[in-house]
């Protein structure tokens, strides 16, 4: 765990010592910022595993943090978010966070939620042991390998963020079946879907653009009109 590194955002000084002694102890490298445009340098300046960030920020806030940190890399980035910051969140969950946690928040759910992150990204980035009993699945030109978090189109290596994998994940291993928008977030996001969220779609379209010959006219992802989404491989 010595080798991991996580960028601990938030201008309440309280909170980031709380963050950073408790992260120390579990044997985490931890640097922290107290603005968004510290971040931002910190970010630039080094190279980081997991992003821990408040919304609420002077200068920069979190969801500005948020989308320049995604335009350079697919780290997982937690948002910390106020119970009246609804909108913020859903905002930042479009433009690629890739999980939150609502203030007061308890220590060990931030925690588990940090360590299954981290997992997924170490996993993603072949940082961990390669599964003897691999699991690919092939559909087309598209090559899914669950246990290196890897995806092909044709001979090419997709960038996917770990969110975008556990979409496409959920989508290749229940072929032909149609969900709504509502059942894709409470599979891939595990948590209520708001009815005015189209977090989904964003993801879906994004994703397409990666996996897609012609994003607009879909293989794989095809729209079922009126009811949500279906994966084929056909």
């Amino acid at each position: 765990m010595s080798d991991i590194k996580i960028l601990l955002v938030d201008d309440s000084k309280e909170i980031l010592l709380l963050l950073k002694e408790n992260f120390e102890r579990e044997g985490y490298k931890v640097d922290t910022a107290s603005d968004g445009q510290i971040a931002i340098d910190l970010f630039n300046k080094n190279k980081y595993h997991l992003v821990i960030l408040d919304i609420s920020m002077p200068k920069i806030d979190g969801i500005e943090v948020c989308r320049k940190i995604r335009t350079e890399s697919n780290i997982p980035i937690i948002l910390l978010t106020a119970k009246n910051e609804e909108i913020d969140k859903v905002i930042g969950l479009k433009i690629g966070a890739d999980d939150y946690v609502t203030k007061p928040f308890g220590m060990k759910e931030l925690l588990a939620r940090v360590d299954a992150q981290l997992r997924r990204y170490l996993i993603l980035n072949d940082k961990l042991y390669e599964n003897k009993n691999t699991k690919i699945l092939v559909f087309g030109d598209l090559k899914i390998d669950f246990a290196r978090y890897t995806v092909y189109k044709g001979d090419k290596e997709i960038n996917l963020t770990a969110k975008e994998f556990e979409l496409l994940k959920f989508f290749a291993t229940n072929p032909n079946q149609v969900f709504t928008k509502e059942q894709i977030f409470k599979e891939v996001w595990h948590d209520d879907y708001l009815k005015d969220d189209n977090t989904v779609m964003v993801h879906i379209r994004r994703l397409r653009k990666k996996i897609e010959i012609d994003s607009k006219n879909p293989r794989y992802i095809q729209t079922v009109w009126g009811v949500g989404y279906k994966f084929t491989g056909k």
